[in-house]
Order: structure tokens, then sequence, then C-alpha cells
């Protein structure tokens, strides 16, 4: 698998350390024996090490490159729809015609949830976090689906994945109406996936929802660009718990916790808290000359990435499926005209351009969230929503294939042995 070796020294050792080469990306050394020899290496937030093989998606910052099992992120999101990306994850080909219209049938056959779940929801407050209540319920499945919790059989693993899929629109969509105290609706399996989604979301039982082509369209590109992102916190944490054997269930629900930190899944809502905070399209030079300020605390968000260093390649099909958005809806928001200032000013000013803090995926996709009439509290969310498959589909290549369970090592800086006193004597 490799001929390159990295020459490493210290005290009297000296080992040599093979050097992988993948299909894409920069070499890989392994570190592996160096704790055989007595040492560990240290690399906070693991930015420098690789923790898995994959070969799910490729990402290179730099130059502001997306791909989903060697699909450029652009051509999905123009071509295809949110399912079809789906099974290309989760089975690493594009599906052909008969493939697609089985696997999106399968889909549909799971899409509604145990009744008992929807008791479930009434032991949550009408006002929590929806994240909350989806850490909780899609934890809760293992409860209600555990027919298909043998990690080891490989059907389990594929029923569990349709299943996760298939009902995280209904979960979601049920969070928003709990919240409401309006009733849940059933899924439509005669709608596409973003279409009931939208359904469940808005529609009502006293009268027919007619879904907006444009808004199902644009929802489904919000899907799609945030399918999978490759080894990022939350399907870090999902692959971690999956190598101790967890069930998948248990496993998505850690990945979800993980995703609710503001630092991961909150961008988009961070962007609107933002705009909220600067209030004003006239106020906006204000907080321009903030954000160029060093000694200010200041920034804006959902501009610049720390992955794409040049530019965020999901962050173009979502500026245009905004404009789309918005022209379709004709909202006269205050807020939304900020917006759109913000990112004139982004594009054009030499300041942001010379550092390439574009718009990225997390400015637009809060956009055209809030025009749909989403509420910022279900914003990460529909993250987790999109972002379930990406999360199966590497929990089910680790499980696959020979794997370890997590243990990561530490710098400890501690207390050095010492003997414990009576309390009398402290």
């Amino acid at each position: 698998m490799t001929e390159k070796k990295a020459q490493l020294s210290f005290g009297d050792k000296q080992l040599e350390l093979p050097i992988y080469s993948g299909t894409l990306g920069p070499d890989v050394i392994d570190v592996s024996q160096i704790t055989g020899n007595g040492a560990f290496t240290f690399d906070p937030g693991f930015v420098s090490t690789a923790s898995c093989e994959s070969k799910i998606t490729f990402i290179d910052g730099g130059k502001g490159v997306l791909l989903h099992r060697g699909y450029p992120i652009d051509q999905l999101a123009e071509n295809s729809d949110y399912l079809e990306v789906c099974y290309l994850l989760m089975y690493g080909e594009l599906p052909n015609a008969d493939q697609k219209s089985q696997f999106v049938d399968t889909i549909h056959n799971h899409t509604m949830v145990h009744e008992q779940l929807r008791n479930f929801y009434q032991g949550f407050r009408r006002d929590a976090h929806p994240m909350a209540i989806m850490c909780g319920v899609v934890g809760a499945l293992s409860a209600f689906y555990h027919d298909s919790l043998e990690i080891s059989d490989e059907r389990h693993r594929e029923i569990a994945a349709f299943r996760l899929i298939a009902k995280m629109p209904t979960l979601a969509a049920m969070c928003y109406k709990y919240s409401l105290g309006q009733p849940f609706m059933y899924p439509r399996n005669d709608l596409s996936y973003s279409e009931n989604f939208l359904h469940m979301m808005f529609g009502v039982p006293c009268e027919d929802y007619e879904v907006n082509p444009v808004l199902a369209k644009a929802m489904d590109k919000i899907f799609i660009l945030h399918a999978d992102h490759e080894q990022n916190a939350s399907t870090s944490t999902v692959r971690l718990a999956g190598s101790s054997g967890a069930n998948p269930f248990a496993c998505i629900a850690a990945g979800i916790a993980a995703l609710w930190g503001p630092a991961h899944g909150g961008a988009n809502e961070a962007v609107l808290n933002m705009l909220d905070e600067i209030g004003d399209v006239s106020n906006v030079d204000t907080y321009v000359a903030k954000a160029k300020d060093k000694n200010d605390p200041f920034r804006l968000m959902g501009f610049g990435h720390r992955v794409y260093k040049n530019y965020d390649p999901r962050a173009t099909v979502m500026r245009d499926t905004c404009h789309q958005v918005l022209n379709e809806l004709g909202v006269n928001d205050p807020q939304l005209e900020l917006a759109m200032k913000l990112e004139e000013i982004a594009r054009e000013d030499d300041y942001f351009v010379s550092k390439n803090l574009y718009p990225n995926v997390d400015f637009y996709s809060g956009i055209i969230l809030k025009a749909i009439g989403i509420p910022t509290s279900m914003f990460t969310v529909i993250f987790a929503l999109a972002r379930t498959v990406g999360w199966v589909a590497h929990w089910h290549e680790m499980i696959s294939n020979p794997y370890r369970i997590g243990r990561p090592r530490q710098l400890y800086t501690g207390e050095e042995k010492r003997d414990w006193k009576p309390v009398s004597d402290r």
C-alpha cells in the first residue's frame, strides 16, 4: 500500500513511519507505532489526524472542492434530487431508473412513525428547543424498532438506514407542530421528499395545502448541500459512538447532539441573529467597519469558512436558489433586505474579497428558510434531517469494515501521585 517512509527521531528512538497516499488529498503518515515506543502524538481538535479511511466524501478547502463519491456537489445539486444523492452516499454509485424507483418506494414505505411516538412528544414542554426533542426522540427509535438493531447483520443496517432517512422529516415536522399546538400531519407518499416535508410542516387537517414547487426545489437543494461534509464534528461523533457497537439510532442521536453546538450546526441561525443585531440597512456601514476592526469583537456571521479557504462550492448553488425563492415569494422583509445588502458589500469590497470572506452556504440557507416561514429554532433540525444520510453512510462504512473502538489519548498536566489525608489534617 505504501513505499514512502517518514523518519521520526525522539530521545534515543529512530522510527520509520509508513506514508499512505489516498486517491485525492495530502499524504497521511501512520503514527500508530509511536504508542508502542512510549509516546503519543498531540493534536488538539484532531485537525492534523486522519481518524479513519473513507470512500464517501472528499474536500479540498484550498481549491473549494466538495465531491460525493467523486461527483462535484454543484453537479449533484443541479441535476439530482435529494433521494438520488442519498442512494449515492449509501451505495457508492448513482442509481439507474429501476434502482431509483425502488429506493424511493422503500423510503416512502417507511415515512410513518409508531403511533406511540405521538405520546412521547407529550412529555416535552411546548417551548422546548426542537433539537432537545430530536435528541430524545431519535434515540428512542431504538425502543420502537428493535427488530433492526443487529449491527453485524447487513440487512439490519440497511433497514435502519431506510428508517432513519424516511422518518427524520416526519419527526422534525412533529417538533414544529408540537411547538405550535397544532395536530401532527401524517406523511403523504405521493409527494417527493421535500414536498412531503413542507406538507407536514405547514399543512393542517382542515384544508388542503398546495406545496409551492419553487420552495420544494429550494428545500431539496438545502438537503443536498447539507447531506455530508466528510469527518466534521458530528460525523466523527457518530463514528466514535458507533465504534463502541452502539445501535444506529443511538449513534445518530449522538450526531444530533454534536450538531446542536453553535460552532457546528448553528451557523445559519447565527446569521439571522447577526442581522437582528445590525437592525437596519442604514447601520450596515457601521457594522462592516466593526467587522474590519481587529479590536472589535463583532464578527460577520455566514462569511468565509473554516474549511474552505477560497470559496464554499455550495454557496454558489445556494445563492442562485436564494434569489429564486425571494423572487417567487416577493417578500418585503427588512431583515432579508439587510442580508442582500451585506451580500453585495462582501462580494465587492476589497477587504472581504482579498480575504476570501465570501458568503457561505449558511448565509444563504438561513435567508431561504426564513423566507419560507421556518423559525430559526428549526434551522439546526433541518440541518440534522439533511445530514442524517451522511451520518448513516459513514456509520455503515465503518461497521462494514474492520474497525477499532475509538480511544483518544491525552497530555496529562494534573497533580502527581499524592496520599489521601483525613479531613482533620487537610
